[in-house]
């Protein structure tokens, strides 16, 4: 009896000591504090919603769309790959643009559209009515993506030369 309530507490005495040895491992040094707080998501983009946006030159002319964003190793988006040119994705071929270059907005972009109207009768004063400038109030501030960017000093002629491939 004496042999087996001895073999018990030394046996008992090796499950502590060998229990103590596998305590958690140090403390790692805590991660470098952000110096900034989070950002609100006014004021993030999902990148998923800036592929397919569309670029406009100064003149409201539609240029392309992105259809790449590319990104250093760290993780920052330095370039836009866009598609220009062509129709319905026929002839269109690809560019590289700084993402600096790009001017994002969030407002609709500006369209002019011309109503005519016509009664049949010639005594009605508004058969004609002249060109009108049509503006959307709605913004997409509270969306996670802009509405659209603006390329600014470039045309469509400027751009035919430009062309961009994946190696």
């Amino acid at each position: 009896m004496r042999t087996l309530l001895l073999g018990g507490l030394l046996a008992s005495a090796m499950l502590v000591s060998a229990f103590a040895q596998t305590s958690p491992p140090p403390d790692s040094p805590a991660p470098a504090a952000q110096s900034t707080a989070p950002k609100a998501p006014g004021d993030m983009w999902r990148s998923s919603k800036l592929i397919g946006l569309n670029v406009y030159n100064d003149q409201d002319e539609k240029l392309g769309d992105i259809s790449e964003i590319l990104l250093d190793k760290s993780g920052k988006a330095d370039f836009v790959v866009l598609g220009v040119g062509g129709f319905l994705g026929i002839g269109q071929h690809d560019i590289m643009i700084e993402m600096s270059k790009l001017k994002f907005v969030d407002e609709p972009v500006r369209t002019s559209s011309t109503t005519t109207s016509t009664t049949g009768s010639a005594t009605t004063s508004t058969a004609n009515r002249p060109a009108t400038t049509t503006t959307t109030t709605t913004t997409t501030k509270s969306k996670w993506y802009p509405d659209h960017a603006v390329l600014s000093g470039a045309t469509k002629d400027s751009l035919k030369n430009m062309e961009f491939k994946y190696d």
